[in-house]
């Protein structure tokens, strides 16, 4: 009788440490933005994210897509804010593996054709995109921080084409962010080639698995299929 008494209570213990561990570890994972939106901002909490979830770990894009091109506008004035967003040492961007993997596809498949990407923009931290809010405060152009978006998830991705041989950019009509009817996917009053040259992008990324966004030519995201956080890290925490 004492033995059950004694296994009854080790089992109790047992079982309150280790809910008391699972509490504790989901109380310490996010913290909450002033606009309500539960935040990751440490760099330990990503990490135990990624021990959750492989699937969660963010990729460096040049280090699993060779010949991948950058023009981080956000790290220059050179955007629709004319102000520096990322610190001018920002060399990288991220988004969570299965869509650096669907990217590097998208990649090879138009390196067959003599083209190659360059990348605007793709992780973002949420902070910046308060900054964007507080700064221009309209949906149709910025995404509302009450939501966060899906660059602050590592799954959105601002990009173009090039061509290979001469590495300039395809004309798309417009340039990146392009807050204009004429940026719309839909938006037909465009020369042929321009017409082709979307056409080309918007399919190949629709073939391995992102999704456009119907008011940016130049805006694609990957599904939110594993409630993927919306995090607050500085690019060099997750180097």
């Amino acid at each position: 009788m004492l033995y059950k008494i004694v296994l009854h209570r080790c089992i109790y213990v047992m079982a309150s440490l280790f809910f008391f561990h699972v509490f504790t570890a989901c109380a310490q994972t996010t913290s909450v933005s002033k606009y309500g939106v539960p935040v990751i901002s440490k760099t330990n909490e990503y990490q135990s994210s990624v021990r959750n979830d492989s699937a969660k770990k963010m990729v460096e894009l040049k280090k699993i897509i060779p010949g991948i091109v950058y023009d981080l506008r956000y790290a220059t004035i050179n955007n629709f804010t004319h102000t520096q967003m990322y610190t001018p040492a920002t060399r990288h961007t991220f988004l969570r593996l299965p869509a650096g993997r669907a990217l590097a596809a998208v990649q090879q498949e138009l390196n067959s054709r003599g083209y190659g990407l360059k990348i605007f923009d793709a992780y973002r931290p949420y902070s910046v995109t308060v900054h964007f809010w507080e700064l221009i405060k309209d949906e149709r152009y910025v995404a509302n921080p009450v939501r966060g978006s899906g660059h602050n998830r590592g799954l959105a991705i601002d990009l173009t084409i090039i061509d290979l041989k001469t590495h300039r950019e395809l004309d798309m009509g417009t340039g990146f962010d392009n807050f204009s009817d004429t940026a719309h996917h839909d938006f037909t009053g465009l020369p042929p080639a321009v017409q082709e040259h979307r056409k080309l992008l918007k399919e190949t990324m629709e073939k391995h698995g992102f999704t456009k966004l119907e008011t940016e030519w130049w805006h694609y995201f990957w599904p939110n299929d594993r409630a993927y956080e919306v995090l607050d890290l500085p690019f060099a925490a997750i180097l």
